[in-house]
């Protein structure tokens, strides 16, 4: 393994130029071009020898490279085709002796249920854009084995994934990510270190696997009381809760049962709160 193993700006744009590369704004494409950006993102993420991990959106193989330097098994998952195909290449040519520690994986990351090899235990990932919050979300659900996450997702996006009730940016995203799993940020990611630069700020986002509340309805149908609850954030829960309680008193009854005041608005209640709503409707 060499000490140049890793991708820099001007490898980046070679390979990208060879490859008849342009990112796309449709896939939420923005590489990484920095190698120390890689090394910090692998080290926070706690990646040890033998660790089987799953990237979504490789790319070019920046952070796939990353996290096979560190020794980890790695299964990646690319929408581009022709990313997906190039990918082997770049691992044989770079790092040959990782070749039999990776697989590509070329699918829509939302559409995968399955994936080769030993169980996923970690999740690191430069997330596009545009899909971050149902990536995340999604291979939470699918893939039980995952214990840890480390994501690069849009500043703003990591905001909303580590708030807690009662902040200003706390949404959907905050409480189905609580159902799985405890979050917080883990740092900032400047704008040079891509390619393209994006016009917006990026951070680390790290999530650690929990057991979901307990309840005795399913997670869809919390997920359900969180999505009404959100619909209108203006809305007071009595009359956003009243389409999936089947009315506006329906609903009061189902918020005092669950102990919940009506006339407070859904930033207000963590997913334990959610869970303890979505059984008293059950219960109408």
């Amino acid at each position: 393994m060499t000490t140049d193993a890793l991708l820099g700006p001007s490898s980046i744009r070679d390979l990208a130029g060879r490859l008849g590369v342009r990112p796309t704004k449709t896939w939420g494409q923005n590489f990484v071009v920095d190698a120390g950006t890689v090394r910090r993102i692998v080290r926070i993420a706690q990646v040890a020898p033998g660790d089987p991990v799953v990237e979504v959106g490789p790319g070019l193989g920046s952070l796939t490279l990353g996290l096979l330097e560190a020794g980890a098994q790695v299964v990646a998952v690319e929408i581009d085709p022709l990313l997906a195909g190039r990918l082997p290449t770049t691992v044989a040519e770079r790092m040959p002796g990782a070749v039999e520690r990776f697989t590509v994986l070329h699918a829509d990351a939302l559409t995968v249920t399955d994936l080769p090899g030993p169980a996923p235990t970690a999740l690191v990932a430069n997330l596009p854009y545009n899909v971050a919050v149902p990536v995340l979300l999604t291979f939470l659900e699918r893939f039980p084995t995952l214990e840890r996450v480390l994501v690069m997702v849009q500043s703003e996006v990591a905001d909303r994934l580590v708030a807690p009730p009662g902040s200003r940016t706390y949404g959907i995203p905050s409480a189905k990510a609580a159902w799985y799993a405890t979050a917080r940020r883990a740092g900032s990611v400047g704008r040079a270190v891509f390619w393209p630069v994006p016009r917006v700020d990026s951070a680390l986002v790290a999530l650690e696997r929990r057991d979901p509340p307990s309840t005795t309805v399913t997670r869809e149908a919390v997920f359900a009381v969180v999505d009404a609850a959100f619909a209108q954030r203006r809305k007071t829960l009595r009359s956003a809760l009243a389409g999936v309680a089947g009315g506006a008193d329906r609903a009061e009854r189902a918020l005092r049962a669950a102990g919940v005041d009506p006339s407070t608005r859904g930033e207000r209640v963590d997913v334990v709160g959610f869970a303890r709503v979505a059984e008293a409707l059950a219960d109408l």
